[in-house]
Order: C-alpha cells, then structure tokens, then sequence
C-alpha cells in the first residue's frame, strides 16, 4: 500500500502517528510522512521518509498573531482554548498553508492510504480530491461537535474553490476514525465508525536502569515534567520541586532539550533535574507523575497505571487533565490554583489514594487490551486493499 500520514508540525502531533506509520513500514508498504520541516529530525529518526508539507508551526502562529492587535488567545477561559484555536490557526491558516502542498504529494505517489492527526484540516480534502482513502488518527480525545462546526465554518471558502461543499465535521469523519481513548477515559471513544487503537507503547517487561541516582533510592520517586510544548515556564519547575523539599520522595524533572536545568540550581537533596529523558526509562520507576496533561504524556503514564497530578498549561491540555480526574485517574490544580501547599497537599492525596491506583490500573488494563499499531496497520491495509475509495 501507499500510504502518506500527515499531521501538524508539533511534536505532540507527529509523535503519536509515527507507531502506526512505522507498522506500516514494517509490513513493506511505501510510506511517507509529511508535515512542517521543523519536525523532520523526529521522522528520520524512525528510519521513515520524510516529505516537507507546509511551512514550520511558527509562521502558523505568526499568520494568526498578524490579524490580531494583541496576542492570539490571551485571557481566553480554558474553556474556551479550542473554539478560538481550532478554527483559526488549525482551520483557516493551517490548511491553506497544507492543502497544496498534501494534495501535489498525494496525486505524486497515487496515495491509497491518507492518515493524519485530527487537526489537519487539509486532509479530508485532498482525501477527497486524490481518492486516497482517509484515516484520522485522534490523538487525544475526539473533538467537541461545537468546535468542529466552527472549523467546518472556517474551512468552507477552501472547499468551494476545489468545487466541494465542507462536510460536516469538516469532513474529519468522513472516512476511518482511529480513538486512542481507553473507554475509562472517554466514553465517547466507543461511538459507532471508530475503530480503537493503542495510544501508548506497554511498559517493558525489563526496564533501564534510572538514568539518575538519589541519596535515598527507597523513596518514591515522582517525575515532573511539562512537555515539549509548555515546558518554557521554569518558576513553574522551581514551585514543585520546593514544594516537595521536604516530602518523603524524590523528584526527577525533565525541562526539555531547549531548557538548561543548571538554571534551577541549587536543587534539593532529593531532586535532580535533566532536558530530556524517555518516558520508558522512567515511568516504570515512578510511583507518581506531576505533568502538564499533554497526550503523550497522560498516555504514556496512564499505560504504566500510574496516578497523576495534572498542572495543565495550554492547548488540549485542560480538556485532557478534565477527562483524567473524571475518571478517577487524577487530582488536578488549574493554573491559578498552582501553590506549594497545593502542590505538596494534592501529591500526598495521589500517592495516598487506594481509588486512584484501582482506576489507573484499570485504565492501563484497557489499554493492553487495545489493538497494537502492527494489528492495525495490517486491518486497514486488509480493509481498502480491494476497496475503491
């Protein structure tokens, strides 16, 4: 099969499709990934090809801030994050920044197979134009209906020049719809035409050493970090790890490979801080994470059945922290909300939790029971094979 899998050029966008996409190079089909250059190093490094589709997320965001007298977003409610976002920067500006450049490609290679994440609004379309089959690939939770009609709204001058009418939802569900959400964490994820698929590697049966040593080893040891996002906020950093100064664990924090933990310095005896570690040589040391409710991470950590505290910061983030403490998985403090007692208060509780451990495990039990990449690679290759789209 040809497939091309497209998606915004954010890590937290390219990350979660790159498992599908390299089980669809495991099996030999003829793969390429295309988005911004500014994520190219993330997709040559799973021995995949890239394609440059668009331009990097920074002119995304300076194309917004240009129509703006003051800074996209700001003083929005966390409520209202997506509907300002989703339709402007993701609807109007990404996909007349994508659509040509996806649709050269996919005409290119007679693509059969077009995946993408959901808020690559250019792929129903070229889908629908180049007749390759479409395949979105949530990455978090499926989308509120309100948003999407907004975006639908936004998109609908770009169908019309390609002589289409938008579909609803702006055609995201208009073909294959892969939920990453154990049914736990969305009931909403088990609706009719959704296909589920693991969102999340399983823990490894014999895990790396902790990277890091601790004057005290016996101690639980709680991971902090903020992703790759929203990780610029390094007070944010110093407030947790003062507030867990004299708490009974120890502390690893990840600031991200743009940040330099020598800032935080000088640490508690209990802490350490590093730029970047892999989930997967820490988290099945942890017995607690602090994090910023990012989809990679929550998935990540939910996978290992670990309890969280959720400090949510920006895009989907409050949206996923609100999911994680409805199901029972984690406490949550909104930004304003965020003080040492509070942090220090909130962690205890995690940790102290016999409800919090029962729901994660059971989450983490959903997830197993998800089809892998490799399975679904091979279903929907087996489903459009002899499929015309």
């Amino acid at each position: 099969m040809r497939v091309v899998v497209s998606c915004v050029p954010q890590t937290g966008h390219v990350v979660p499709l790159l498992a599908l996409a390299q089980a669809f190079d495991a099996r030999g089909d003829e793969v390429v990934v295309a988005t911004g250059p500014d994520v190219a190093e993330l997709v040559l490094a799973r021995n995949l090809r890239f394609h440059p589709v668009g331009q990097p997320l920074d002119a995304w965001f300076a194309a917004l801030r240009a129509r703006t007298r003051g800074f996209p977003g700001d003083g929005l409610a966390p409520s209202r994050v997506e509907s300002y976002f989703v339709p402007r920067l993701f609807g109007e500006i990404g996909m007349a920044l994508m659509v040509d450049d996806l649709l050269e490609l996919c005409r290119e290679l007679e693509a059969e197979i077009l995946v993408f994440d959901p808020y690559v609004f250019a792929a129903p379309l070229v889908a629908a134009v180049s007749g390759a089959h479409p395949v979105v690939h949530c990455i978090a939770a499926l989308m509120d209906e309100d948003v999407l009609g907004l975006a639908a709204d936004a998109v609908s001058p770009i169908w019309r020049e390609f002589g289409l009418d938008v579909p609803s939802a702006a055609g995201l569900y208009s073909g294959s719809t892969l939920t990453i959400c154990p049914p736990s964490l969305d009931p909403a994820a088990g609706r009719r035409h959704t296909q589920a698929l693991r969102p999340a590697p399983l823990p490894v049966i014999e895990p790396a050493d902790l990277p890091v040593s601790f004057d005290n080893p016996r101690r639980p040891l709680v991971y902090l970090t903020l992703g790759t996002f929203s990780n610029n906020d390094l007070d944010l950093f110093r407030l947790v790890i003062a507030a867990l100064e004299d708490e009974q664990v120890n502390v690893l924090a990840t600031v991200g490979r743009d940040n330099d933990p020598s800032v935080l310095a000088p640490l508690p005896d209990n802490a350490r801080a590093e730029r970047f570690v892999p989930q997967a040589d820490v988290l099945p040391h942890c017995s607690a994470v602090i994090h910023h409710a990012g989809a990679g991470t929550m998935f990540g950590v939910l996978s290992h059945g670990l309890p969280s505290l959720a400090l949510p910061q920006s895009a989907d983030n409050f949206n996923n922290a609100a999911l994680m403490q409805r199901a029972g998985a984690a406490q949550v403090l909104m930004p304003g909300e965020v003080t040492v007692p509070a942090v220090a208060s909130k962690l205890r509780a995690v940790l102290e939790s016999t409800d919090i451990s029962e729901r994660t495990r059971l989450i983490a039990d959903e997830i197993r029971a998800m089809p892998s990449p490799d399975e679904m690679a091979a279903r929907l290759a087996g489903q459009f094979a002899s499929s015309p789209a």
